[in-house]
């Protein structure tokens, strides 16, 4: 039997790590930001994000809005496997499971991007897909323009019709409430005002849709424990 810690507890077990990670835990911060919110210097922040980094916990991603700032990303996915792993390292009954029946959701989520002809219409219509409309999901643009054909395709390859939706300004939900905001591009982070921000690259080609759709899509499924239970 091993001593040595599980790779999640060496990497998440100094005190200004873990504070990074629940920053990440909520949205996608650039290094200025993080700095700010946990109050310390930028080169410390750099430095533990360095080590998450390595740990393969976070990701980082040139701003599309501002190439000199980096957006990071904790990656959900693999610290759920990790905790799973660091509990069962501990004790067998202590790995984590989800659970049988997840809670029934429901809600209003307003998803933004610049041109809400990809990014938030994909993301629109998987939340609403997934929770079968119990939760009622939007999406808008600060400067919108035509659905783009990949984004009609690679959502009716998931058996999700979006050939029928149309762009709309941001304006157009102004005074209305919603449980969460989320921006989806950087550039629309900078002239809309979410709670959430998903920093995602602005798909180029079919492959690049499909990506950006199983990305919203884990994101998503995390999304959902934080939404109104039903």
């Amino acid at each position: 039997m091993t001593t040595d810690p599980p790779a999640f507890v060496t990497a998440a077990g100094h005190p200004l790590r873990w504070q990074l990670l629940g920053e990440l835990a909520r949205t996608d911060l650039a290094v200025r930001e993080l700095t700010a919110r946990v109050g310390q210097p930028q080169n410390l922040v750099s430095y533990h994000l360095g080590k998450l980094r390595k740990a393969e916990l976070v990701r980082a991603r040139r701003s599309n809005a501002d190439g000199r700032d980096t957006y990071y990303t904790l990656d959900l996915a693999r610290c759920e496997r990790l905790l799973c792993g660091a509990g069962a390292a501990l004790h067998p009954a202590l790995r984590l499971t989800a659970p049988a029946v997840a809670p029934a959701v429901t809600g209003r989520v307003l998803f933004l991007c610049t041109g809400n002809s990809a990014r938030s219409q994909m993301a629109e219509a998987l939340l609403q897909h997934r929770t079968g409309g119990a939760v009622r999901a939007f999406s808008a643009g600060s400067r919108p323009k035509p659905i783009h054909p990949y984004a009609v395709g690679v959502m009716a390859d998931r058996g999700i019709d979006i050939s029928g939706a149309r762009p709309k300004h941001v304006d157009e939900f102004a005074g209305q409430q919603f449980d969460q905001v989320i921006t989806l591009c950087d550039k629309a982070k900078e002239v809309c005002a979410g709670r959430i921000h998903w920093s995602l690259p602005e798909p180029a080609d079919r492959p690049a849709f499909a990506q950006v759709a199983d990305e919203l899509d884990r994101r998503i499924g995390f999304l959902l424990p934080t939404l109104p239970h039903a």
